[in-house]
């Protein structure tokens, strides 16, 4: 295999940066409400000539203020979660470990249903309650991955079967926490609760969360992209890394923070969307190897282009009404952890 390169790295981020910019351009047009690629092409044309006001078609307002929201929310969704899913399986040297799988998002929802009950009984400003959440968020998959990581410890190293059935054991048993918060709610929130427990990315979102779930990507992900070399050879084990100079702690300490992070964020806007850190990796790296100088920004283009996938096909599937976005990638992630779990056992 060639030694990966500059060139080469940005040479295979633009061919899947361009998949993803088809992909878009795709789910800007299907929906419920059909658009034409003409009539897209010329309000695309005018944003990006600052002549929002000036919309071409009846549809603009459904193309720019519905879909592309939506769309990009997503793509910052799918890239958070695989980017968490790839550095969790470099760290933990197993190719089951997910955000989902280790209870991460489980904790992180559980995080955020507990800060909007803290929310609503606080009389806070707009701008500092759309921040309660991803900070709930985060404090939940951080609390989670800490139990996770410890119960699966066994004699000062990371045991791979042991950490699982504690992640299950974790999704379990925060499942149960979140159901019985869950009885607390009226109504009309327990319904858009459980709708959003499956995965959603139709409810809008504010400008400065939005923001702020960007930055905090952006952040989160170099912080991560740091250790890529790191990750490399830690795949050989935790003692032959340190032979080798990587400073374990450290990279520990980065990952489990940094993926902690992007997991909160993503569940904070969209619900617990499950499988995309699993699916996600295990594709790119079949396509352009371990190396997790690239392995890690594929993964982040990969899992945009998966997550904006799967939400267009649950909004027009059954049009006009929604499917939770975590149903579509349940039904293709299940399928290969099984593969996964049966080939590792035998």
């Amino acid at each position: 295999m060639r030694p990966l390169t500059l060139a080469r790295l940005f040479l295979r981020c633009g061919v899947l940066a361009a998949i993803l910019f088809v992909v878009v351009v795709i789910a800007l047009k299907l929906g419920a409400v059909q658009v034409s690629l003409y009539g897209l092409g010329k309000d695309l044309i005018n944003v990006l000539l600052h002549r929002a006001n000036s919309l071409s078609t009846d549809y603009g307002m459904i193309v720019l203020d519905i879909r592309l929201p939506r769309i990009l929310l997503g793509i910052v969704v799918g890239a958070s979660l695989s980017v968490a899913g790839a550095s969790f399986q470099a760290l933990l040297r197993n190719p089951l470990a997910d955000p989902y799988v280790l209870g991460v998002s489980s904790g992180a929802a559980l995080g955020a249903i507990v800060a909007l009950i803290v929310e609503s009984h606080l009389n806070l400003t707009p701008d500092v309650a759309g921040l309660i959440t991803p900070i709930g968020a985060f404090i939940g998959a951080a609390l989670t991955i800490a139990v996770v990581y410890f119960l699966g410890l066994r004699d000062g190293e990371i045991d791979s079967t042991t950490l699982l059935l504690g992640g299950i054991i974790t999704v379990s048993f925060l499942s149960a926490i979140i159901m019985f918060l869950m009885t607390t709610l009226s109504g009309s929130n327990l319904r858009g609760t459980a709708f959003w427990l499956m995965g959603d990315l139709s409810t809008p979102q504010p400008r400065s969360l939005l923001y702020f779930l960007c930055l905090g990507f952006i952040v989160a992900a170099s912080a991560i992209y740091t250790t890529a070399s790191d990750l490399n050879l830690l795949l050989a084990g935790e003692k032959e890394a340190m032979h080798l100079g990587v400073d374990v702690p450290r990279v520990r300490i980065v990952v489990y923070l940094s993926a902690s992070v992007l997991t909160g964020l993503a569940v904070s806007v969209s619900g617990a969307i499950g499988y995309v850190g699993l699916l996600v990796p295990h594709v790119m790296r079949l396509i352009f190897g371990s190396d997790h100088r690239m392995l890690l920004p594929a993964s982040a283009l990969g899992g945009a282009i998966a997550i904006v996938i799967a939400d267009t096909l649950a909004r027009t599937v059954t049009a006009p009404t929604d499917l939770p976005v975590g149903a579509m990638t349940a039904a293709a992630g299940a399928p290969l952890f099984l593969y996964l779990l049966r080939r590792r056992i035998a």
